[in-house]
């Protein structure tokens, strides 16, 4: 196959045209161009951004509703397999174009510059690569991919084709990550050795974790498309214990409550302390079938030394349990539903969920640390990581959506090595460039999914 040749410096061919033909050759894509001058995934500064959603009801009807909000987007395409779920969005917008299979959406607007995808976590990599692969602008929802395999996979074509990501986490735009990275850079709590994370969920977020599929077989609703939703996945008869609500609770489709909530509340310790990959895991946890997740888990990461920084143990809490409350902590205070904190040498930081701002325990050290605050070393996001990534692409630097894949799919390969932990109810010896259980190789079929024709990466 050949590849298309770098223009020369005095040529009006663009990095950006010359690095998606290029994937376009890689990948045995034929575009037609959007824009004659600019090529597929190019926008113009003085035009908006052209979108095809899909996944729009629940989540994806605010994720939409904000991007709009923006002034930067046109929302050109909607994609649900459920109509019904998906109504006050189809509603809200009667000039775009439905359709009810993403493949179709993708393969047949060649007037979208960029894809929003909200779907069912077993649905994010097919439809993020299908759309890199034809030149599209990327931004789906947290998290980032169902399997680990997938994350590496949709980092790897990321960088391939040039083009701006972001994964939907948007604690990672705000003031609170920023500023615990800068005090804990800064030595405020000295060398961090531990870290503590917890969320509330499942609970009354979604109740099928601990439970076997169910054996009836209710009939499928008329406006859902039932082959469609499950996608990728193995065929199963329709149930409501699966769809719409309750899938994050199934391993099939999704990734529990740490695919839910450990992207946003553990992305404070991944982003302040570059942990990188773990070397080994463990999971403490309640029955499981392999069908749901368990309804409680306790998973301890181990991140070996980084430079000066020496080794970390991170701990994830779920399903109502929580760490011991922190050294230091004043009698009559409470951790929160949600929440994150640091162990070092010289104190404790503590931040609520969804990466919020922090403070240092006890108070009286907080006070002191007032006194004589860090400098501000990090530059502020003002806009939010939705507007972030359109305003990346307008400026043509992926590097400016700073959840981009470069960063989520590495972060998100750390987390679900956590749940091969609970899933082959051992501690799990990682090989992170190889992508490897060393100690159990039954693991590969969880780390490199198989898909039904038609819907693989």
């Amino acid at each position: 196959m050949s590849m298309p040749t770098p223009p020369p410096a005095h040529s009006p061919l663009s990095r950006r045209r010359f690095v998606t033909s290029t994937a376009a050759a890689a990948f045995g894509f034929q575009f037609v161009p959007r824009h004659v001058i600019g090529g597929p995934g190019f926008t113009p500064p003085s035009e908006k951004v052209n979108l095809g959603c899909i996944g729009v009801g629940g989540q994806g009807a605010g994720v939409i509703a904000d991007l709009e909000k923006s002034g930067l987007a046109n929302i050109v395409t909607l994609c649900d397999v459920d109509t019904k779920h998906a109504a006050n969005t189809i509603a809200k917008y009667p000039n775009a174009k439905l359709h009810s299979d993403y493949r179709k959406l993708i393969e047949s607007h060649k007037d979208i510059d960029a894809v929003v995808i909200c779907t069912p976590d077993h649905l994010h990599a097919p439809a993020s690569l299908l759309a890199m692969r034809a030149g599209r602008h990327v931004y789906v929802e947290k998290p980032l991919a169902h399997s680990i395999g997938e994350a590496r996979k949709m980092a790897e074509v990321a960088k391939e084709t040039g083009l701006v990501t972001q994964m939907g986490n948007q604690g990672h735009a705000g003031e609170g990550l920023r500023l615990t990275r800068e005090w804990i850079q800064a030595g405020a709590i000295g060398k961090v050795t531990e870290v503590h994370v917890w969320s509330d969920r499942p609970g009354k977020f979604w109740d099928s974790q601990g439970k076997a599929f169910p054996t009836d077989t209710p009939p499928t609703p008329e406006t859902l498309d039932w082959n469609l939703w499950q996608g990728p996945v193995k065929e199963r008869a329709y149930h409501p214990e699966i769809c719409p609500r309750r899938w994050r609770g199934w391993w099939d489709y999704g990734c529990g409550a740490l695919g839910d909530m450990a992207v946003h509340n553990a992305d404070p310790a991944f982003y302040a302390l570059d942990l990188g990959q773990p070397d080994w895991v463990e999971s403490e946890h309640a029955e499981n079938n392999n069908q749901s997740y368990p309804a409680w888990s306790i998973i301890t990461y181990h991140f070996p030394a980084r430079g000066e920084q020496p080794p970390v143990r991170m701990v994830w809490y779920d399903g109502g349990k929580k760490p011991a409350n922190p050294p230091g902590f004043e009698a009559g205070r409470e951790l929160g539903d949600n929440g994150i904190y640091f162990v070092g040498d010289k104190g404790v930081l503590l931040a609520p969920g969804w990466a919020g701002t922090p403070r240092l325990v006890p108070e009286e050290k907080m006070s002191e640390l007032v006194a004589n605050m860090p400098p501000k070393t990090i530059a502020r996001c003002t806009v939010g990581h939705r507007q972030e990534w359109l305003e990346a692409i307008k400026a043509n630097k992926p590097e400016n959506a700073h959840s981009g894949f470069h960063y989520s799919a590495p972060f998100t390969e750390a987390l679900l090595v956590g749940l091969l932990a609970t899933r082959f109810n051992k501690r799990i010896e990682w090989d992170s460039i190889n992508l490897k259980a060393l100690n159990e190789p039954n693991a590969d079929a969880i780390i490199h999914k198989v898909y039904r024709d038609g819907f693989g990466i």
